[in-house]
Order: C-alpha cells, then sequence, then structure tokens
C-alpha cells in the first residue's frame, strides 16, 4: 500500500510543478523587472492597419483559432486576439481546462508564437499560419 501512496504522491507533484511553471514562459523578454521591483509587460504592438471592432474573451467562440496565451502585468491570460486590447482578455485556465493555446512571446527581439509555453520548442513569426495545440 505504502508504494502506491508514494507514486501518486510524485504523480500529483509532478502535475502541480509542470502547471505551476507553465504560468510563466522562461526567456521571454516581453516581461521585464524593473530596478524598483516592479514588472514591466509589453505586448505585441497594433498594426498600422485598422482592426475591426475586439472579440470579447466572455463572448462563446470568439477563440476560434485557438486562446492566444500572453503575459500581463496580473500574470497569465488568455485572449482572443495577439494585441490584448481591453476586453479580449481573460484568466487563464491553462491546467484547468484543456483548450487550442498558442503562447504568444518575444524572442530576440521579435513576436512569435509557439506551440508550448518553451521558447526552445516550435517556435514560429506571428506573420505565419498559428500553430496551436490542445493544452
Amino acid at each position: 500500500m505504502k508504494p502506491n501512496f508514494h507514486l501518486i504522491a510524485l504523480v500529483a507533484l509532478a502535475l502541480a510543478s509542470t502547471a505551476a511553471n507553465a504560468q510563466f514562459v522562461k526567456g521571454n523578454e516581453a516581461v521585464s523587472t524593473m530596478a524598483d521591483g516592479q514588472k514591466k509587460v509589453e505586448v505585441p504592438p497594433l498594426p498600422s492597419a485598422s482592426l475591426g471592432s475586439p472579440c470579447p474573451a466572455a463572448k462563446p467562440g470568439c477563440a476560434g483559432g485557438g486562446w492566444k496565451m500572453l503575459e500581463s502585468d496580473s500574470g497569465l491570460v488568455e485572449c482572443t486576439e495577439i494585441f490584448a486590447r481591453p476586453t479580449t482578455c481573460r484568466p487563464t485556465t491553462y491546467g484547468i481546462e484543456k483548450r487550442s493555446r498558442v503562447w504568444i512571446v518575444k524572442v530576440k527581439g521579435a513576436w512569435v508564437q509557439c506551440e508550448r509555453p518553451d521558447i526552445t520548442g516550435k517556435c514560429i513569426s506571428l506573420k505565419s499560419f498559428p500553430i496551436s495545440a490542445v493544452q
């Protein structure tokens, strides 16, 4: 009985640490800590062409191409678009609900989309087709 308990405890610990690590993307240049300890977060710049009305995160069906995972001043959020305009983001459900997601990060000065919360994995330009994965 004891070996099974230890195995269950180890699996639970591994799952918990995985979810905790995915609350940010290590190496994301969009997130920096200022000298006073405050966190500064960038989001991709708006394009020069005007955008249509934002699709609110609270509206069902607005994340048709998958949720765009971005870091914000309040932590990880999932958005209906990469620009994180007001109403398009909500608190993350990562680790709670399985959804199609793509991670939007800044690497070497360029904005990219990553299949997972890991910049050493598959990451491509935001100008390419989405590469979301159910996570």
